[in-house]
């Protein structure tokens, strides 16, 4: 592997029973780097990026992140990874309704056992180069869809992860909106050195990636810069 790669996957398959998902997958993903993965619904692009993450077992090849290979580790070491150097950003947020805007920011610090008032201020610096410090007290109900993103954004990178895999991050959002949380997303990952996996549908987001691949039948392909203008 290479030492500026921190994520690197080689020959991989995923299966839904007999079904292929994923087919001879590489990808290989520099520190810092956004990569988008752009393709029609069903094409296998959030398969892809669950198998990267760890969460779905790859059939064949393997995938590995700063040279471990996920396919080794355990249930527990798996679940340490994804929690203290993978972040997720999905569709609709996902924010714990219990809880404030500040306290959903901050639990990948909580999870990681550090002290709350710590992890809460980590998180306020966060939401505040967001432009959310004034929601930190509110409740998800009372925010609107845009800050509800920008809040999962300051969860997924309050920590600052090595990875941050994002399945359709601007998706439910108005193009005024999504236009506005993607720079801030990845503004704040590039400032951070934080490597981003990009799926999305929406080839106006995949515009502001650093590489962009196609998913057709679970098959990646890599774009050209001509391709991808």
């Amino acid at each position: 592997m290479n030492t500026s790669e921190v994520l690197c996957a080689t020959g991989v398959d995923l299966f839904y029973g007999e079904t292929p998902a994923v087919r001879n997958v590489d990808l290989f993903l520099r520190r810092g780097e956004v990569a988008a993965i752009t393709g029609q619904s069903g094409s296998g692009k959030s398969s892809l990026l669950y198998c990267l993450a760890g969460v779905l077992p790859v059939a064949c090849g393997e995938v590995r992140f700063e040279g471990r290979d996920l396919g080794e580790l355990d249930d527990e070491e798996l679940s340490a990874l994804r929690r203290e150097r993978f972040g997720f950003v999905f569709q609709y947020g996902e924010l714990l309704p219990e809880l404030t805007v500040e306290e959903n920011a901050a639990l990948p610090l909580r999870l990681a056992g550090q002290r709350k008032a710590e992890a809460l201020a980590a998180a306020g610096e966060v939401l505040g180069r967001l432009g959310l410090a004034e929601l930190r007290q509110r409740r998800p109900s009372q925010v609107s869809g845009g800050q509800s993103q920008r809040i999962a954004v300051a969860r997924a990178l309050v920590h600052r992860p090595a990875v941050v895999f994002a399945d359709e991050p601007t998706g439910s959002l108005d193009s005024a909106n999504a236009a506005a949380v993607l720079d801030e997303f990845l503004s704040l990952a590039r400032s951070q050195g934080t490597a981003v996996v990009l799926v999305t549908h929406d080839t106006q987001v995949a515009s502001r990636a650093d590489s962009r691949y196609v998913m057709r039948d679970g098959i990646l392909s890599a774009l050209t810069r001509e391709e991808a203008t």
